[in-house]
């Protein structure tokens, strides 16, 4: 049975996890009769009311508490991932990818990436395992991956980010949201997601086919 690994980083798309696209992605999954295992750094940040969307702070959460609102309880601490244990890794989108796995909210191409996180990107990648990255987290790969090798990836359209994701060493390739991009050679598949304006249908249709090209990888 093949065995992956989920990277969530909050619940909530301003300052966590994505959680249409976590959802749709976990479901995939157990629709494939795969096993995964579901983690999140062990960090506190403040959070963000996604209701007036005004930016107002609620205080401070915890990645891995906030995580599991998602799951039902089940996440592990980010440190605790072992890639040899795993087949692939797949990260949903959301905010929390630029803001409690790395600094790229705030430095984009020059931003500093969670030490764990970025080991155990280079370390799937070294090892031949397919990546799937769902709407902004592409930019990650791009950051711990850009400078190794030349990965295909997409966000979609954003002229902005994708002139960021260009300068940290990535290949850029625009993409429907019901679509995905596929880089066979380096073993990585991304999804705008969310990076379009869009209906939660479309979103869940392109996560669907790109979970399915992430599993034939495996």
């Amino acid at each position: 049975m093949k065995r992956i690994a989920v990277v969530l980083s909050g619940a909530g798309y301003l300052d966590g996890s994505e959680i249409t696209e976590s959802v749709s992605l976990l479901i995939e999954l157990g629709r494939a009769g795969v096993k995964y295992d579901i983690f999140a750094p062990n960090k506190d940040y403040k959070a963000t009311t996604h209701h007036s969307l005004t930016n107002i702070e609620l205080g401070i959460r915890n990645a891995i508490e906030e995580s599991s609102r998602i799951t039902r309880g089940n996440v592990r601490d980010l440190e605790e991932l072992t890639v040899t244990r795993y087949d692939g890794i797949a990260l949903p989108g959301g905010y929390g990818i630029a803001k409690n796995l790395s600094t790229w909210a705030q430095d984009g191409p020059g931003c500093t990436v969670n030490k764990k996180f970025k080991d155990v990107l280079q370390k799937m990648h070294e090892s031949s395992k397919p990546i799937l990255a769902l709407c902004i987290a592409p930019a990650l790969i791009a950051r711990v991956l850009g400078q190794i090798t030349q990965p295909n990836i997409t966000i979609g359209n954003d002229e902005e980010t994708i002139k960021k994701i260009e300068r940290c060493g990535g290949e850029h390739i625009e993409c429907k949201v019901s679509d995905f991009v596929s880089d066979r050679e380096n073993k990585i598949v991304t999804t705008p997601a969310y990076m379009f304006e869009v209906e939660h249908y479309e979103v869940f249709e392109g996560i669907q086919k790109a979970c399915k090209e992430f599993l034939e990888m495996c």
